[in-house]
């Protein structure tokens, strides 16, 4: 995968890249929106936190299928209301790391639960095993 940032575009006002080229032949894994309900059935009250929670279920989802965040092309985040931009930087920072997948990023006037906060929908792609 090649990840870049035009010279003909502006460059970009955050952590992420402009495009990803997917090379032919790779293994396409994607995510239905992710939203901040732990494991055990709890949503935290607070937007960052939902968020939080919300991109640790991405990386579940990534685990369970044998890949990485650093295998992520595309994000898109969803988020009800202002969660406060440092917050929101160092969750994502945290998260992302050195990563710059292509990212969108959204406020809404509501999600598909009034409770929901907070959600992360992805695509990932990686290179197909050699045999």
């Amino acid at each position: 995968m090649q990840f870049r940032n035009p010279a003909g575009v502006h460059a970009p006002v955050a952590a992420y890249s402009h495009q990803v080229e997917v090379s032919a032949g790779a293994r396409w894994l994607v995510l239905a929106g992710q939203v901040g309900i732990r494991p055990d059935g709890v949503l935290p009250d607070d937007a960052a936190e939902q968020l939080e929670v919300a991109l640790d279920n991405v990386r579940r989802n990534l685990d369970a299928a044998g890949m990485t965040i650093g295998d992520l092309v595309k994000v898109t985040t969803y988020l009800v209301g202002e969660v406060d931009p440092d917050r929101r930087r160092q969750i994502f920072g945290a998260f992302f790391g050195d990563h710059r997948p292509c990212t969108t990023l959204l406020y809404v006037s509501a999600l598909g639960t009034p409770a929901l906060n907070a959600e992360v929908d992805a695509w990932a792609a990686c290179e197909m095993p050699t045999s």
